[in-house]
């Protein structure tokens, strides 16, 4: 991290948590524009978002897939996220158990 004031939002925002409204999706708007990237280029897309003063829930996605890439060695598909695939097996026990 980098010492910014934020920097506790951001952690706040990679902890287990119900997402807030809108957070759901601010993180699927990360996940679509970081489809097909590598490492290198989720690294600028962070470091992007860094530099834009980026919404905390913005900056923890950028920095989770970064690290998910970082050991991944392939480009970003959110089907091929154990972290999402997480959320969308827990959004549909959700659903089911809701009917």
């Amino acid at each position: 991290m980098t010492g910014h004031p934020d920097d506790a939002a951001v952690e706040a925002a990679h902890e287990p948590h119900d997402p807030a409204p809108g957070e759901r999706a601010v993180r699927d708007r990360v996940r679509a524009q970081a489809t097909g990237m590598r490492h290198h280029q989720a690294e600028d897309a962070l470091r992007a978002a860094r530099e834009e003063g980026a919404a905390p829930a913005v900056l923890a996605e950028w920095e989770r897939i970064e690290e998910h890439l970082a050991t991944h060695g392939g480009p970003y598909a959110p089907e091929a996220d154990p972290y999402v695939q997480g959320q969308w097996a827990a959004r549909s026990e959700d659903k089911s158990d809701r009917a």
